[in-house]
């Protein structure tokens, strides 16, 4: 006769069960069921975000990367393109290899050595040269999720003299939504490590003068940067700036663009119901 009874057994393995997903809590790390979720979910954005038809990156243009736990994310492979990506073409990447490194002066051999080092899966291809920027802003409360892209409508407006009025001024509600009340935009900077110091000065400052943290981050004469706690949150603001871009182009095609006033702005980003929204949309 067994020694312990069924019911003995199964609370047992219920007990087990809980103090596995206690472990997988207090040490900063997803279980494999939720790892193999957010391998899906990055794999599923990268996807939309190649989509021909959306015109946000061609070739091997644009990167994407999202937290795995507190010690590494996932990001694209240099070289890769959105369109076709597979799941070996997303690279596991530990986060003190590449931000220990912000502060220092490195020549652009010793970048390549520590892109190549960062790798959990030394067989693993190289991961995008602008892995930099993307474990900083990974580490910034609340951010799960970051898409990089350089859609044609927006780099029309981040390629001319009119780049700081679409950053600072809103032509629509459902922009504040989705984009903020306003974009953080960032000087030309050589990709790679010197675009990830521009990017923390740029955020830093951003939030003193402001109050608030941006949603969305533009790069003049480069592209998008888009950060959210959900893939879907970072489509949705990829997308809506892509719309504000074509919408304030066109106004200053046919006239001058008429903006929201800034008391409107406040009012949209601080409406109860419109954060409800938000949250419909995984924001």
């Amino acid at each position: 006769m067994d020694f312990v009874s069924t019911t003995s057994k199964q609370g047992y393995y219920q007990l087990l069960r809980s103090l596995l997903k206690f472990k997988w809590k207090v040490s900063g790390r997803m279980n494999p069921a939720n790892l193999q979720r957010r391998r899906t979910d990055l794999l599923g954005l990268c996807k939309e975000l190649g989509a021909p038809e959306n015109r946000l990156c061609i070739l091997a243009e644009g990167n994407a990367s999202t937290v795995l736990d507190e010690d590494t994310f996932l990001i694209k492979a240099s070289g890769t393109q959105f369109c076709n990506l597979q799941e070996q073409h997303l690279v596991q990447v530990r986060f003190e290899e590449i931000l220990s490194t912000l502060d220092e002066e490195v020549t652009d051999e010793q970048v390549e050595g520590l892109l190549l080092a960062s790798r959990v899966n030394p067989d693993s291809l190289k991961p995008s040269v602008e892995t930099h920027f993307h474990a900083w802003l990974l580490k910034i409360q609340g951010v799960q999720f970051v898409a990089h892209t350089h859609p044609v409508e927006v780099n029309k407006v981040l390629c001319c003299s009119l780049a700081n009025q679409f950053t600072e001024r809103r032509c629509c509600p459902d922009e504040v939504v989705c984009c903020g009340p306003k974009f953080l935009l960032i000087d030309y900077v050589d990709p790679g490590i010197e675009l990830a110091r521009a990017i923390r000065e740029g955020w830093e400052t951003f939030v003193t003068d402001n109050g608030f943290s941006p949603r969305t981050i533009l790069l003049k004469n480069h592209g998008l940067i888009a950060i959210g706690s959900s893939a879907a949150a970072v489509l949705a603001t990829t997308q809506m700036a892509v719309k504000a871009a074509e919408i304030f182009w066109g106004a200053c095609l046919t006239g001058e663009p008429v903006f929201m006033p800034p008391s409107e702005v406040d009012r949209i980003a601080s409406r109860q119901d419109e954060a409800y929204r938000q949250k419909q949309l995984n924001f």
